[in-house]
């Protein structure tokens, strides 16, 4: 008869593997990594809080979206980089269902903020003369505030089903805690969980690049219908959208590959990057693929940058 009464262990050991016997080079690229997002991210942020020329729906979108860059990157980089210099990289179960909830509501927003996005490209493009009747403030925060709360929810549920489970084992094979990882560990029957897991899945992989592809279905017959002018904007504004959710898309693939694979004849280095490539990369590349191809936001961040050194030299003749 299974033991479902088991307690869950204390610690859970990661699989960090071969990489301490290199820490302190990784201990380097994890510190230079997680400094330069949030240099990046904070600066979009900072620029679109400052300028009220950029306090509009498009620009406020973007803010949140480097706002989740933030969020994922913090559930993310300082565990591992506190985990490289232990002896021993382990982390507490509580710890690690709170870096599960983390991880999985950050990449769960990425989708749902991108598929908000979409829509104001299409209420921009389709119905211009209505833009600023139907994209209030309001209505701005109202669909950033459901884009983070609904995957909260989702998440919260995976979480709590994950929590019930009694634990056998106590080895993560990832250098951070995600749901997977803690389920594959029970001591009992997972179909539920795997079932819910599904549901997530379908929920924020199908269901949301759907409503994405619609939106731009209905503005790719716009373009078709308008001049070359026009439509050479329309898909200037929309292209950055497109990089960073083909990025995340991408990511999210090499996390799926790995995940239902388990691909243990590829070296551990690479095996490490598939499974935190979602983490890293959208955090990174998203203010650089925002500041470089939409320019007001471009000039705003380089007056910002330009302002510091005369700030600083003015601090100090005081």
């Amino acid at each position: 008869m299974e033991n479902s009464t088991s307690s869950h262990p204390a610690m859970l050991t990661l699989g960090f593997g071969e990489m301490t016997s290199v820490k302190y080079l990784y201990c380097s690229l994890v510190l230079i990594g997680y400094s330069v997002i949030v240099m990046l991210n904070s600066a979009v942020i900072t620029v679109t809080l400052l300028n009220e020329t950029l306090q509009k729906p498009m620009y406020i979108f973007i803010s949140a979206f480097c706002i989740n860059g933030l969020y994922g990157s913090t559930a993310f980089f300082p565990s591992v980089f506190i985990n490289l210099l232990k002896e021993v990289q382990t982390i507490s179960y509580g710890a690690c269902i709170l870096q599960n909830f983390a991880v999985n509501t950050y990449g769960g927003s990425e989708m749902s903020i991108l598929v908000v996005m979409a829509f104001d490209r299409y209420v921009s493009i389709c119905h211009p003369l209505r833009y600023n009747s139907i994209m209030s403030l309001t209505t701005v925060f109202r669909l950033i505030g459901t884009a983070w709360l609904y995957p909260f929810i989702l998440v919260s549920i995976l979480v709590l089903l994950t929590v019930r489970l009694p634990l056998c084992g106590s080895v993560i094979l990832k250098i951070y805690c995600d749901n997977w990882s803690v389920v594959r560990l029970s001591c009992i029957d997972t179909a539920v969980n795997n079932t819910y897991g599904m549901v997530c899945t379908v929920a924020m992989l199908v269901v949301m690049p759907i409503l994405i592809v619609i939106s731009y279905i209905a503005i790719l017959r716009v373009c078709a219908k308008s001049s070359k002018d026009f439509r050479v904007k329309a898909l200037q504004t929309c292209a950055p959208h497109l990089i960073a959710l083909a990025t995340f898309l991408v990511d999210v693939l090499f996390e799926i590959f790995l995940y239902r694979y388990s691909p243990t004849t590829l070296p551990h280095a690479l095996r490490v990057f598939m499974s935190i490539h979602f983490l890293v990369v959208p955090p990174l590349l998203n203010p650089l693929i925002y500041g470089m191809k939409i320019r007001e936001l471009r000039i705003k961040i380089i007056q910002l940058l330009q302002r510091q050194p005369f700030a600083l030299k003015g601090s100090m003749q005081l």
